[in-house]
This record gives structure tokens, sequence and C-alpha cells, in this order.
């Protein structure tokens, strides 16, 4: 190293010294071109250049009598649509795939079905063509269905092993009861029971054209992507219902719930309630709060529990966000010995939060993250899809990428504490253990009421 170097990294003026962050520069909103076909599907297009690539979204909302999608067949019809259609084999999709540079996955919440993938920008039209394909005419071909069921009970079984799968569907059932938002996997008996025709049938009900939306983000002619999307599928067929999930009821009052897992070495603690969703005037409020809380790393929640108690590693709150409901939530894997106190712990930060005050680095720090994130997350075709998917679904305009940022530098600490009293009080709030509970229970019982049911 030389001399010059040296004293460069040693002179004391520059030790500690933290150079100003820069106000983040304002978004510039991508152009946007949309148009609704007359099946009802909607399409949204945004010129991204950069790289000589396309990423596509397909949301196709469930419909308003969800009973016409059991979760076990929809969670066999993700994996067997790319399977056949009457044109091609799976082997010869995934050939059609590669020979456009591309990729094709499905999945399902409980909202909407989704397909989501990309290809070169100059192969769109043949892209389409293969979604518009799978969308209309997938077969389920028995010898695909078989395999794909067994895969699917098996992944089911590894899911329910875990007790933080556990106890995420708890505080769902919780938050939720039977409505679809409050449903956790289905059985691996279910899945393994699913019938190739079953899988058709379910094929023709469940991905109808109306309500769906289909973004489409690349190094493309907005214009001609549009007309390139209805070219492929306009002849999707429409006739599925009404689409959306109904509206959950809210919950009724409920004890802690204790959910047993024999000799466990550790509590699963989830705590959650209602929220808001982003086009809620009170969302940016929420969602300064959230972080302020435990949203992320240098959150108070994680300098309790875990810089200066040590009781979990990777503790956490966020606020999700269904179609019709979003809740909060707070999670933290705690030792079984320190369930009680982590309890505590986690409670008095949620009150610290309704009593104030808030510290303005602390409030600075959050802006900046918000702002700074979002900006992030639509720099990438895919991230910009995924951002464009998720307003697309939820009503809201392109131009929420500007208001975001400017409602969120517009809330003070008044504001903040305000919209936690509603939202992150604790007696508003759902808790759920999963755990020893001949380990715990006296511990919990020492501040609530429980309620004890076995795992599984």
């Amino acid at each position: 190293m030389s001399p010059a170097r040296s004293s460069l990294l040693v002179r004391p003026e520059l030790v500690g010294i933290v150079p100003d962050v820069p106000p983040l520069k304002a978004i510039k909103l991508p152009v946007v071109a949309e148009r609704r076909l007359d099946n009802g599907l909607r399409v949204v297009v945004a010129k991204r250049s950069g790289v000589p690539r396309v990423e596509a979204r397909l949301l196709v909302p469930a419909a308003r009598n969800n009973s016409a999608a059991p979760p076990a067949l929809s969670r066999v019809l993700t994996k067997t649509l790319l399977s056949g259609t009457p044109g091609r084999t799976s082997t010869e999709i995934a050939q059609t795939l590669q020979r456009l540079g591309g990729h094709l996955d499905a999945g399902a919440d409980s909202d909407d079905f989704v397909l989501s993938g990309s290809a070169l920008a100059s192969e769109l039209p043949a892209f389409l063509g293969l979604l518009a394909e799978v969308v209309t005419t997938a077969t389920h071909p028995d010898d695909e269905v078989s395999v794909q069921r067994e895969v699917a009970a098996q992944e089911i079984t590894l899911q329910l092993s875990q007790p933080a799968t556990l106890a995420r569907h708890a505080l769902l059932r919780r938050l939720f009861g039977d409505h679809p938002y409050g449903q956790g996997p289905p059985a691996a008996a279910e899945v393994q029971a699913v019938k190739p025709a079953q899988l058709r049938k379910l094929q023709d009900k469940r991905l109808r054209p109306e309500g769906a939306i289909l973004v489409l983000v690349g190094d493309v002619v907005p214009a001609r992507a549009l007309d390139q999307a209805g070219a492929a599928l306009a002849d999707w067929s429409s006739g599925g219902g009404r689409p959306g999930v109904a509206k959950p009821r809210p919950a009724a009052p409920a004890p802690t719930l204790l959910v047993d897992r024999p000799r466990s070495v550790q509590t699963n603690i989830r705590i959650g309630g209602p929220a808001v969703g982003r086009s809620h005037p009170d969302y940016p409020k929420l969602a300064l709060a959230n972080l302020v809380f435990g949203g992320y790393f240098v959150s108070r929640l994680v300098d309790n529990i875990r810089e200066r108690r040590g009781y979990t590693y990777s503790p956490g709150s966020g606020v999700q966000q269904n179609r019709r409901a979003a809740f909060f939530t707070v999670q933290a894997d705690v030792a079984t010995e320190v369930t009680g106190p982590a309890l505590v712990e986690i409670r008095y930060e949620l009150n610290r939060m309704l009593a104030g005050p808030l510290e303005e680095a602390e409030l600075t720090s959050a802006k900046r993250y918000l702002s700074g994130t979002l900006s992030m997350s639509i720099q990438t075709q895919a991230g910009l899809a995924s951002y464009l998917t998720m307003l697309a679904a939820r009503d809201l305009p392109v131009e929420y990428l500007r208001q975001f940022p400017a409602a969120v530098e517009a809330q003070d600490e008044h504001d903040v504490i305000e919209v936690a009293r509603r939202y992150l009080a604790p007696r508003h709030l759902r808790t759920v253990m999963v755990g020893d509970v001949g380990s715990i229970r006296a511990a919990v019982e020492a501040f609530d009421d429980v309620e004890v049911q076995p795992a599984g």
C-alpha cells in the first residue's frame, strides 16, 4: 500500500463521518398504453428499453363463487397447464419457449391464477400465441397429471411439516375464517385424488378473460404490442361468471391461539389484524409506521428482541395485501423458554408506537427506504412488470409511482402515530403461537385467555 493511501485511511478527520444522502430524483414514468379487448381482457403495455426482451404477466381473477376451484384442483392445475395442448406435448412447449428465448410459469393464490414469463422482444407475437394456446386449450394429459399431483402432494407434506407454515395459516384462519383468504394448503390426499377430467373441466371454468389483466413490459412499441396481444387473445372466450372473490367479513374477537407441537424447541409467534390497501389515504402513513416498528432491519422490533435481547434471529412485520383485504402482521420465532418475555417486548414496542414520540432520524430513514425501494424495484423490466401488474389489479394509475413517494414525504410524526393507533394497537390484533404448549401455556396465560389446538 502506498504511503499516500495509508495516510488517507487513518486520517482522524474522516473517522465517523457519514456522507449526506442526496434527495432521491423524481421517478421518470414509463410510457404506458392500454386497451380492453371485447372479451373483457385488459392489456397494459409499457416501453422499457435496455435489453431486447419483453416481460409478461397474466392475472386471471378467481370467480366470485370460488367453490368452482377447490384448492387441491387449483394446485394441480398450475402444475399441468404447460403439460400439453392439442398441438404440442410438454416437451414441445418447452422447446418452443427455448427457441423464443423465454420461459413461462404458472401459479395461483386466493385472488388470481398467474402466468408469468418472458421472451425476446422480436418473438413477442409467437410468445403471445403460445400463451393463448396453453390458456385456452391445455389438455392436462393423464400421465402428466399422475406425476404432477404426486409432486404437489410431496410439496404440501413438506410445507405442513414446517412450523412457520403452520403459524402463518393458523393466523390467516383466525383473521379470515372460511373465506378463501383463510384457507391453508389442501391435504396431500386431496391432491392425490385429483383426476385429469376434473382439471379439464376446471380449465374451462377458471381461465376466462373477464377481469383478467395482461401486462407487457420491454423493448416494444406499445401500440404495436397492443395489436399483437389483441390478435393472439381476441378469441379467448368469455363466460366465466363474475370475477373476483367476495370481501371477507371482519374477524370476531378471539383468544390467543396456541397450536401444540410437543417437544418443539421454539415458538413461532404470529400477530395480525386488519389494515388498508395501497389505494387508501392511510396507506403511506401505515407503511411508515410498519417500517419504524418492524418492517426492516433498523426497526425498533429488530433492535429490541434481536440486537439487545437475542430472543430471535429475524423478527419482522409487514402489511400483506390481497385484492379484497389487507392485514398487518408481526412474526418472531423465539426459543421456547423466552416465549413470554418475547411476547411482552413485542407488545411493548407496539404500544410505544401508539404513544410516541418518533425520532426525526427514524422517520427520515423510513421515508428514504420506502421511496428508494420503489425506485429500485422498477428499474428492471421484470420489476416494472410486476409493479404495473400490482397497480392494474388495484385500479391504480401509473402516476402512483410518483404520487406514493410524495405522499410518504408529506407525513409527519403525528400522522404516523395517529395511524399506528388505528392499526397497530395490540387490542385490535389476533395472536397465534405454534410451539410446545406444555412449556409455554403458563407464561401466555399470564397475559391472555388462550385456546389450544393440536398441530395438523
